[in-house]
């Protein structure tokens, strides 16, 4: 129980070290300040551009596969062990809330997609198909990218559902529901009609 609790907590710390503020600092520049005044990938690019966005999203990324793929199966003080999936899951999501609310930036963080998707390629990589498609699907025909990062979220659970793993079910869900309280504010701009929208993906699909 102490290893697992010493796994959670690194697990929850490594989160916390935030892509956009850390490299924000080479700019000096908190993207906190600018744009939605969030700390995530999207704002990245809608206010630094696609040079500065791809690292942070790599970096946000990376917390997430850290966290599931060396943390939890880490025997840290000891021997390295094989973690069951339940330890990788409850590292995955540790990192998550350390992104959205990091101890080394006040707790103002993103909002989580990035870095559940890090923890996706260790948990069930697999998932990435429906999560992936749902984005892009709704992206393309909204130009909304918090519609798509919910709708995606909420992909995973039929998906866990239909593999019949109970604990994947349970994690797809939290996961689900915490993307949606990660973009409540996103939601009420988006009924308010002044949601952000991204007209290129838009114009994207008109193309095609």
């Amino acid at each position: 129980m102490t290893s697992l609790v010493v796994k959670i907590l690194l697990a929850y710390l490594l989160g916390s070290l935030s892509g956009s503020l850390l490299l924000g600092k080479l700019r000096k520049v908190d993207i906190r300040q600018q744009g939605s005044g969030n700390a995530g990938g999207t704002n990245a690019f809608r206010t630094q551009g696609l040079v500065f966005a791809l690292p942070v999203v790599l970096i946000d990324v990376g917390k997430g596969l850290l966290a599931a793929g060396w943390i939890a199966p880490s025997g840290l003080l000891g021997s390295a062990a094989p973690a069951s999936a339940s330890v990788g899951m409850a590292c995955g999501f540790a990192a998550v809330l350390g992104h959205c609310y990091p101890l080394w930036h006040g707790f103002r963080g993103g909002k989580g997609a990035a870095t559940v998707v890090g923890a996706l390629i260790v948990i069930a990589p697999w998932l990435l198909l429906p999560v992936a498609v749902t984005w892009l699907a709704v992206l393309l025909l909204t130009g909304y990218v918090s519609l798509a990062t919910v709708l995606a979220g909420f992909s995973l659970v039929p998906a866990a559902w239909w593999l019949q793993d109970p604990e994947l079910l349970l994690f797809a869900s939290l996961v689900a529901l915490f993307l949606l309280f990660t973009h409540r504010g996103n939601l009420r701009k988006l009924r308010g009609g002044t949601e952000y929208r991204f007209e290129g993906a838009r114009r994207l699909f008109r193309k095609h």
